[in-house]
């Protein structure tokens, strides 16, 4: 048998994974909404994603004419990206009045369609909830700078304007007050006031959570919340959650404020959901979010593996991540730091890591395709709730350089290289807008070689296509790379040949895919794969890939695949003796 040029310490690290995920989880599906067990979401940034009525922007309507196209995707639920009444200073997450969908997406009407059309489709719409600051333009913002005392006027917070409060902010006008405000992200983003866990007493500007202004700001987020769920949504992702109150070390109020919302939510509206934007899983969680997110901010795992803020450079990226072809990278802090959260939080609710969100840069950027696959593999594969950020599916080109619109650059860092138009088609506009190019949200990828979803579906083994589905069965309709949920929360991949490589993720007995968290079920598993009269595949640089599974009864043999044409095959492993508890441990190496 060839040796296999592996880290041991790596397939180890990736073993203690693997023996994680295959512990019994019958005891420990989290609790939450049923549908919240077998969800794949998919983010929509909507002024991007389809414009229905040719004035360069996308809007609700567009996003209801694609349902179709997501679900073909596989995915079950989506998240939607601001879409209330705002100036667009930051893309929709300055609110001007949150119980308002913006013109230029729309109507209210639009968006109440939008879900009945989902929910026919057994899919759940979630919202983007901004629940720590608004517009300036928002009018408890105006009425609360007013220099007269009003109910409105500790809905902020203010500072005295004599005091040189870091960060603080004037807002002159003829009949405002002297005082400065605290933005919570960009100036013109005014902090909400959910009070300051410990105000200091030499400060009677830092009010107790208990302040009947505190409170009130606390009651009209939920007023926010319970418009929306009447209305037609699912539940919301909470946009910097950990952000509302002050003077917190210990995060026991901000807790505190979110348990009371998440009490709320499971007696009144037990089938929504809250996904937060906290990136730290060991206290998003126990306050009451179903899901965290495990990003680019907060703990560092994401960042770790993917380097979602590091910059290509050559094979290597800086700084370094796990997922690079130079192999700079250390896949041993990213195990520590993300076993630490999942331990913490596997029996109360689920981690994501997205393939990508609107605020880094795409996992195409300075990576090639068979490196985007890998990285795909890992993350489609972790325990934990998906989240395919829109054209990450068909490989989307992460634009570079690209113009700053509504606050899309904050530092070095462009973000609206990852919010450019969806590309439908080889048409105009990449068929996502009838308007004049110089109409456009954002401009279109001028690459010629650009991805797109009508010859992606045209051929089924395009290679940047993934597709995540909720039934077993799907996973036998491969594309080149396609993915399933199993059970509960468990996902399979698999990726069918193209080129010099094929890869099938583990094996049961009705695909060739990885089960995670069911090892008793798991066959044979192989990674890599040789195709009939193709020579053993090198390896990836120096970097991570896919590798072959070290251990089966037979080593030296490996499927064969003849055509191009061939899919997963169905039931190989049946009659094998079951190989128990080798699930994801030899699919990345070093």
């Amino acid at each position: 048998m060839r040796k296999l040029l592996v880290d041991p310490w790596a397939l180890l690290a990736i073993l203690c994974l693997a023996i994680e995920a295959a512990a019994p989880l019958s005891a420990e599906v989290p609790p939450g909404p049923k549908w919240l067990e077998t969800a794949v979401f998919y983010q929509i940034y909507p002024q991007s994603f389809f414009d229905s009525n040719g004035d360069g922007i996308g809007d609700l309507p567009g996003i209801t004419a694609k349902l179709d196209y997501i679900q073909s995707v596989g995915c079950n639920a989506i998240w939607i990206n601001p879409i209330y009444e705002s100036p667009f200073g930051d893309a929709g997450y300055d609110v001007a009045d949150f119980f308002k969908v913006a013109p230029r997406y729309g109507t209210n009407e639009d968006l109440k369609n939008l879900c009945t059309e989902a929910h026919k489709r057994g899919m759940h719409v979630c919202l983007d909830l901004v629940a720590g600051h608004t517009s300036i333009a928002h009018p408890w913002f105006q009425q609360s700078a007013l220099d007269k005392p009003n109910r409105y006027s500790n809905w902020y917070i203010w500072t005295p304007a004599g005091e040189s409060v870091p960060g603080s902010q004037p807002f002159p006008g003829e009949h405002n007050r002297s005082d400065r405000y605290l933005p919570n992200f960009f100036p013109f983003q005014p902090a909400l006031n959910y009070g300051f866990a410990r105000p200091d007493p030499k400060e009677p500007w830092q009010l107790p959570t208990t302040d009947p202004a505190c409170v009130a700001v606390r009651e009209e987020l939920k007023r926010v919340m319970k418009f929306w769920l009447d209305f037609c949504a699912d539940g919301f992702r909470v946009d910097m959650a950990f952000s509302l109150v002050r003077n917190d070390p210990d995060n026991e109020a901000i807790g505190a404020l979110w348990r009371y919302y998440r009490s709320w939510l499971d007696k009144e509206y037990p089938e929504a959901v809250l996904v937060s934007e906290w990136s730290d899983p060991a206290v998003a969680i126990p306050a009451g979010f179903y899901i965290d997110f495990l990003i680019q901010i907060g703990q560092p795992a994401y960042g770790i593996l993917l380097g979602p803020l590091s910059w290509p450079n050559g094979y290597s990226r800086d700084p370094h991540a796990f997922f690079e072809r130079a192999g700079g990278g250390d896949i041993k802090p990213f195990v520590e730091n993300y076993l630490k959260n999942y331990t913490a939080t596997k029996s109360r609710g689920y981690i994501s890591m997205p393939t990508a969100n609107h605020d880094i840069p795409r996992p195409t950027c300075g990576r090639d395709e068979q490196e985007v696959r890998t990285i795909f593999a890992m993350l489609l594969t972790m325990p934990g709730v998906p989240f395919i950020y829109y054209g990450d599916e068909i490989g989307m080109n992460f634009l570079y350089p690209a113009p700053d619109k509504e606050g899309g650059t904050i530092g070095t860092l462009p973000r609206c290289g990852s919010r450019t138009p969806m590309q439908w088609s080889k048409e105009k506009n990449a068929g996502f807008s009838t308007a004049p190019a110089e109409k456009l949200y954002l401009p279109i990828d001028p690459s010629v070689s650009r991805p797109d979803v009508a010859t992606e579906e045209k051929d089924p083994f395009y290679p940047r296509v993934v597709e995540v589905a909720s039934r077993p069965s799907s996973a036998r309709q491969c594309r080149r790379f396609s993915a399933g949920i199993r059970g509960k929360r468990y996902i399979s991949v698999c990726l069918p040949s193209y080129g010099r490589y094929r890869a099938d993720l583990g094996v049961d007995q009705s695909c060739c895919a990885v089960l995670l968290g069911q090892a008793e079920r798991v066959r044979q598993c192989y990674a890599i794969t040789r195709p009939r009269r193709r020579p053993p595949g090198r390896p990836l640089a120096n970097g991570p890939r896919l590798v072959r599974h070290l251990r089966s009864p037979r080593p030296e043999r490996s499927w064969r695949t003849g055509s191009a044409e061939s899919r997963c095959p169905r039931g190989r492993a049946s009659g094998r003796k079951p190989t128990v508890g080798y699930l994801e441990t030899a699919i990345i190496g070093l």
